[in-house]
């Protein structure tokens, strides 16, 4: 089907901007990496790169537009076979935001709200074949299927709040409750946030407790945790995790190891939080994910936040903890919506699993962004007959893993998705855990869909190629209930 192209964002807190020059006319064909427009705000000029190939079919906002919103639509591409009567109704400038489940547009290129179709996918209507016999009993012989507990009660009241929000508000509520919790970390506080995630805290706190750094990791990480063994709670944020690398020495070796190394006399209360992972456009030094590294080391608490609900109620756990927590969080999600509760003292347990949609062919495990493939593959899915089930992990270290073999017990089958480098990743722990614990129970090795094995490229077409993708999710879970 057409795929729309969105307006980019040249910076994380863009909102909106002049569509200057288009540089191809609809019925153009275009290429992965062609430049097709150019879009300005009164600080810099862009060039728009496709990101997939075929022809312009429709211009929905004209050269010269001042005002476009970020992730608004401004033209339609046509694939192979596809013609203008195909487009139907297009959105334009004045379209309303987008739907907090898609991913958020590129910040240097323009994105398609619509991933490439999966290779050899089933139509609803096809005949399903039968999968291989399950070896481990059926749901009926379960002796541990009972239902999971809910993250609130029935009826709780709830309301719409982005995971910048839900963050900002985590912190806000928890320095009010103590004193002894502090921010601190580059433009936390005048600038409030490389990514508005600080943005009031300022005002409403001071200059004592939210903090502006100079740009040095490695000493103000160490002077948020020497402030941590004393007895304070701080929150250091990194601009990206990226840059903690200059810090690792303070949180590995003296945040995480010295309650153990002094005999429990010395503690260190701190969170390490900020973006982590890809981000859009900033190529190899700035796109790492750091769970596995951080999760490979005894000491300290590892949490990947997928949704609002979760960023609140973990950050808040992660700030009341008596342990060094690293809260990786995602740049990309920062702007999505989700339901949260309007309890301001939610509070949700760090090392527990959340199974976000129940299934019972196959188990999809996924954390953090990861689990914007993997939800809208279930939907693909169950148009294909396949019901997945898909957990949302939450927190890596400690890593749930009975919520994950309890699915598998069920399902007899795993597919495990994450952005980060497919060797020694949390994928790779998932599946020599559920080989240990749950062999017999599995009828289909467990399939991992990770980010490729090379550093990130910056050029827009092979990021693209480089992370995962909903197609190849719905590859993996049709190899391993054997429809492909």
């Amino acid at each position: 089907m057409p795929t729309e192209i969105l307006m980019p964002a040249l910076s994380p807190t863009m909102e909106e901007g002049k569509l200057s020059k288009w540089l191809k006319k609809v019925g153009d064909t275009v290429s992965a990496g062609d430049v097709i427009a150019e879009i300005e705000t009164d600080k810099a000029t862009m060039e728009v790169e496709a990101v997939d190939e075929g022809t312009l079919g429709k211009i929905l906002v004209e050269e010269g537009t001042e005002g476009v919103p970020v992730n608004a639509p401004i033209a339609v591409l046509l694939g192979e076979g596809e013609s203008e009567s195909d487009i139907g109704e297009a959105s334009g400038p004045t379209a309303a935001a987008p739907a907090p489940e898609a991913p958020a547009a590129s910040e240097a290129t323009a994105v398609s709200q619509k991933g490439p179709a999966p290779t050899g996918s089933l139509s609803p209507d096809a005949p399903r074949a039968p999968a291989a016999p399950r070896s481990g009993p059926g749901p009926a012989e379960m002796p541990d299927d009972q239902p999971d507990e809910p993250d609130v009660p029935a009826g709780t009241e709830m309301k719409q709040m982005t995971v910048r929000e839900a963050l900002r508000d985590a912190m806000a509520e928890e320095m009010r409750k103590d004193d002894d919790v502090f921010l601190m970390g580059e433009e936390v506080a005048e600038y409030q946030g490389a990514y508005k995630v600080s943005q009031g805290l300022l005002d409403e706190f001071g200059e004592r407790r939210v903090i502006d750094t100079p740009i040095t990791e490695h000493g103000f990480t160490g002077l948020g945790v020497g402030a941590a063994m004393a007895g304070l709670k701080p929150i250091v944020e990194f601009m990206t995790f990226n840059f903690a690398m200059q810090a690792i020495d303070q949180i590995i070796n003296s945040a995480a190891k010295t309650h153990y190394m002094s005999g429990g006399f010395i503690k260190s209360q701190i969170v390490f939080r900020g973006p982590n992972g890809a981000a859009a456009r900033v190529a190899a030094q700035h796109s790492q994910d750091y769970a596995a590294w951080y999760a490979h080391v005894p000491g300290h608490r590892v949490i990947q936040p997928y949704s609002a609900m979760d960023a609140k109620g973990l950050l808040k756990a992660a700030i009341r903890d008596p342990n060094p927590v690293i809260f990786l969080e995602n740049e990309i999600l920062y702007g999505q919506t989700f339901e949260v509760p309007a309890d301001m003292d939610f509070v949700l347990p760090i090392g527990k699993a959340k199974v976000e949609k129940k299934g019972k062919d196959v188990t999809i495990v996924s954390f953090g962004i990861g689990m914007t493939y993997a939800m809208k593959a279930a939907a693909e899915l169950a148009g294909m007959g396949i019901d997945a089930e898909v957990i949302n992990l939450r927190t890596i270290r400690p890593l749930d893993i009975d919520t994950v073999i309890k699915s598998v017990r069920k399902t007899n089958r795993c597919v495990t998705v994450e952005e980060a480098f497919p060797t020694c990743s949390i994928s790779s722990e998932i599946g020599y855990q559920l080989m240990e614990k749950a062999f017999d129970f599995l009828d289909a090795p467990v399939l991992r869909v990770t980010g490729k094995d090379v550093p990130m490229p910056y050029a827009a077409n092979l990021e693209k190629l480089a992370l995962p993708s909903v197609a190849e999710v719905i590859d993996a879970v049709k190899a391993v209930t054997y429809t492909a």
